[in-house]
């Protein structure tokens, strides 16, 4: 609606704005525009109406009085604070009925269940572990020369003095025939020396020759002496050489990839040398534990040596090799807390790797008859350590628990459990205390109104 002409002051009769038609009501006396005209015109028999839309004011009548616009506002805060009222009225119904249906008409929830034994059970360390060789060494040749032979097959098992590789012996040889060369020349020069001194004596006993002879004769056959003493130990060391020409096994082990071919020169000097041999049977492990378990494990006969140690694969399922502890480290380190040990196998050759990463699994004691249940029944939360009891009449009961150490697939319950209890095993995810369980086997309920 829209009234004509940028202002009026005069009675309105009849406006029509868009084809809608409207008339004033009868009391209607002045409707003053102070601006262009633009809103709909508002009617009402006996109240002051104010609107505010665009740019048109319309006044009613002088029978309005002031106090209606606060009753009004009044009135509009009442209705929306009962409203207010009556929505969080509903919610909070709607709450409670859900929460009731959602405790009261829950389906019990199927369970599988465990009985609580007594069992013996172990109590181990667990450790990462690395493979460790007993021996290992690079073999080089201990003099230099050209390689003639390579005496091994790659990857082996070589015995303890067996030659993997021959160095040309010829050089070596001669030198030895030399040194024996010069040992008959420097012992034929001493027994000649050693006549010459017996003589003299006899002549000296006679008074035939001076004193002073048989002195000095008696000198050159100590030095003789120690040239025939000197050359005996070179013979001895050209004799070693031409041994070291055939390079040995220095003990019985596994050897690995070769180094050397034949025509290399080789030389003691050299980094990689003939190839390296590695002891594999019997083969240790080192491992850490942690300071806490050095009391359990020194108390035991000889220091803890011969308790039962497993070596299991990096999954920490497959049994590779048992052997036994052997000791410990002399200090803890500082910067984990935990102290060196060695475990030893045999007959496991196959299986241990030098350098390998194992799973170690070291037996300290055992506890005797202990409850025990699942390890799928330990659950974990704000309580700590709990399990969910089944009770008589199908429902459960949140019992703390102590637990102890574990076998992988059953734990140890220090305390919170007896012998003959049903636990929940499975399917304990949805449940609170006191849920209702459907045990295996167990029909389930009939519907209401069924």
């Amino acid at each position: 609606m829209r009234i004509a002409g940028p202002y009026c002051y005069g009675p309105i009769q009849i406006i029509n704005i868009c084809g809608l038609s409207a008339t004033p009501p009868p009391d209607t006396s002045t409707i003053s525009h102070r601006q262009p005209c633009g809103a709909p015109f508002c009617r009402f028999s006996s109240r002051l109406c104010r609107v505010l839309s665009g740019d048109i004011l319309v006044s009613t009548p002088a029978d309005h009085t002031a106090t209606d616009r606060p009753r009004s506002r009044w009135t509009t805060y009442g209705l929306v604070l009962a409203g207010l009222v009556a929505t969080g009225g509903l919610a909070k119904y709607v709450a409670s009925s859900s929460g009731q249906k959602s405790m009261g008409g829950r389906p019990a929830a199927a369970v599988g269940v465990a009985r609580v034994d007594l069992a013996d059970v172990p109590v181990q360390v667990a450790a990462l572990g690395t493979v460790t060789p007993v021996d290992s060494a690079t073999v080089r040749t201990q003099l230099s020369g050209n390689v003639t032979a390579v005496l091994f097959a790659e990857g082996q098992i070589v015995q303890q003095g067996q030659v993997i590789a021959q160095i040309d012996p010829r050089p070596y040889r001669l030198a030895l025939a030399q040194a024996q060369g010069t040992l008959a020349r420097d012992m034929a020069q001493l027994e000649s020396a050693r006549a010459d001194l017996r003589r003299y004596e006899t002549l000296a006993g006679q008074d035939s020759i001076a004193r002073q002879q048989v002195d000095t004769q008696r000198a050159s056959v100590k030095q003789l002496e120690g040239t025939v003493a000197y050359d005996r130990a070179a013979v001895g060391t050209a004799q070693l050489n031409l041994q070291y020409t055939a390079v040995k096994a220095p003990f019985t082990g596994r050897i690995g990839l070769k180094q050397v071919s034949v025509g290399t020169y080789a030389t003691p000097s050299d980094t990689n040398g003939i190839a390296v041999i590695t002891r594999v049977d019997p083969i240790d492990v080192a491992f850490s534990v942690p300071q806490g378990t050095l009391a359990a494990i020194r108390q035991k006969p000889q220091g803890g040596a011969g308790l039962p140690v497993t070596a299991l694969d990096q999954d920490g399922k497959t049994t590779l090799a048992s052997g036994s502890f052997r000791t410990l480290d002399n200090q803890i380190d500082t910067t984990t807390g935990t102290v060196k040990a060695k475990a030893r196998f045999t007959g496991a050759s196959d299986r241990l790797f030098p350098n390998a990463f194992v799973n170690i699994r070291m037996q300290v004691d055992t506890l005797r008859q202990v409850p025990v249940v699942p390890v799928s029944a330990v659950r974990h939360g704000a309580p700590g350590d709990f399990v969910f009891v089944v009770r008589p009449d199908n429902t459960v009961k949140l019992t703390v628990v102590k637990t102890g150490p574990s076998d992988g697939t059953r734990t140890a319950i220090l305390s919170g459990l007896t012998r003959g209890a049903t636990v929940v095993a499975e399917g304990a995810d949805g449940l609170d205390d006191g849920s209702k369980v459907s045990l295996p086997g167990a029909k389930p309920a009939a519907k209401a109104g069924q």
